[in-house]
């Protein structure tokens, strides 16, 4: 029987969708326990050189099919060491998308190169080149992967080929993915990876950075080198929780990318929410899945709508602040108009991946949840 406050926002005192909220993250995986058991009995997990690290590398490498691997401490650390590997010079012009991950910015600061800010292409999340030829400075790409959205890495592998600039490519939130035949991350001059608590291939912190240039290999390990130590490095426990994910992490995107395909058929009739597009022969990574939100065909403000979502127990946020706006024009240069990049700012909303491993029912649940804000829009914007 359908309770009487079913239908009712449970912002407005009706029953959540979910009463128990999204699923938590990580999930229990016992393939980790036994791994980490087995080195706990062995010893290895504390080990300063033990063999899960160097495993763990071998195995990044092999499955981005590049030559080099290298583990450290964040992905932000990873973009840091990318950007020194390529030996910029003092106020080196590196170009990027006006909205991306807010350390990817910040971290060209720190190096003590400019960041160029590029317009988004049009209903996308990733950056428009097609002006580039605008800007003869430009001594490097940092192309990121945001959304469940894959840049079009081949057509931006030639413009940099022509200009002969390199590609740090950041795969972070598209672990596995696959774009235009190649792995994200394996596009790249430099790949990004990351395995903070919240990705997709999860150890806390940590992250890697691929390559198969022996030059840059060589720079990166120099860079990450303190004498005998490596500084900001992955732990053997941290490789230990990451190899059975790396396993049957095609299995997992699969999963999530069979449920984002019912989601958004679900979701498509819905005044207001319209999920990035995928191009038909990529096959994506879900670390957030991105819609873009009209609020006024929607009839609830973005804020209101997340907060609408969250009492239903659905783990859906605002997307990311657009890197131009509220910062001084002093601290980049900008090409051209940045229009699309302010219409992320205020209009993507992206819903965190965890509840795409789940059930049909789950992921129907997301649907009812953004149906049901919907039907009740009115109430809610008072």
């Amino acid at each position: 029987m359908t309770h009487p406050n079913s239908t009712l926002s449970a912002q407005l005192g009706g029953d959540p969708i979910r009463p128990a909220g999204p699923p938590p993250w990580p999930l229990p995986n016992p393939r980790i326990e036994e791994a980490v058991q087995r080195a706990l009995r062995d010893g290895s997990w504390g080990l300063y050189h033990g063999p899960h690290v160097t495993q763990l590398e071998a195995q990044l490498a092999a499955y981005h099919n590049v030559t080099y691997a290298i583990t450290c401490a964040s992905g932000t650390l990873a973009v840091e060491a990318a950007l020194q590997a390529l030996g910029l010079e003092p106020a080196s012009q590196v170009a990027m998308a006006a909205y991306d991950y807010e350390s990817n910015f910040l971290t060209i600061h720190h190096v003590g190169a400019q960041p160029v800010l590029f317009n988004l292409a049009p209903d996308h999340v990733y950056a428009d080149l097609s002006s580039i030829a605008d800007s003869p400075q430009i001594s490097a790409l940092l192309i990121s992967h945001l959304h469940g959205d894959l840049a079009p890495m081949a057509a931006i592998r030639d413009i940099a080929d022509a200009r002969g600039i390199p590609i740090i490519e950041d795969a972070a939130q598209a672990p596995g993915a696959i774009v235009d035949g190649k792995r994200a991350g394996a596009w790249g001059d430099i790949g990004i990876l990351s395995f903070g608590g919240s990705k997709p291939l999860c150890a806390g912190r940590g992250g890697a950075i691929l390559t198969s240039s022996p030059r840059l290999h060589q720079r990166i390990r120099l860079y990450l080198s303190r004498g005998v130590q490596q500084w900001g490095a992955l732990s053997e426990l941290q490789a230990i929780a990451l190899l059975p994910q790396l396993e049957t992490l095609d299995a997992a995107n699969a999963h999530r990318w069979s449920h984002v395909q019912s989601l958004d058929a679900a979701v498509r009739e819905i005044l207001g929410i319209t999920p990035l597009t995928t191009r038909v022969d990529d096959r994506p990574s879900f670390y957030k899945r991105g819609f873009w939100y009209d609020a006024d065909a929607f009839g609830l403000s973005r804020e209101r709508f997340v907060q609408a979502m969250r009492a239903e127990g659905i783990a859906l946020d605002a997307g990311f602040r657009a890197l131009h706006v509220g910062r001084s024009s002093r601290r980049f240069r900008a090409i051209g108009s940045l229009t699309q990049a302010e219409r992320a700012h205020h209009e993507m909303v992206i819903l965190h991946h965890p509840v795409l491993l789940g059930t049909a029912s789950d992921v129907q649940e997301v649907a009812d949840a953004i149906a049901k804000t919907y039907a009740n829009a009115d109430r809610l914007a008072c």
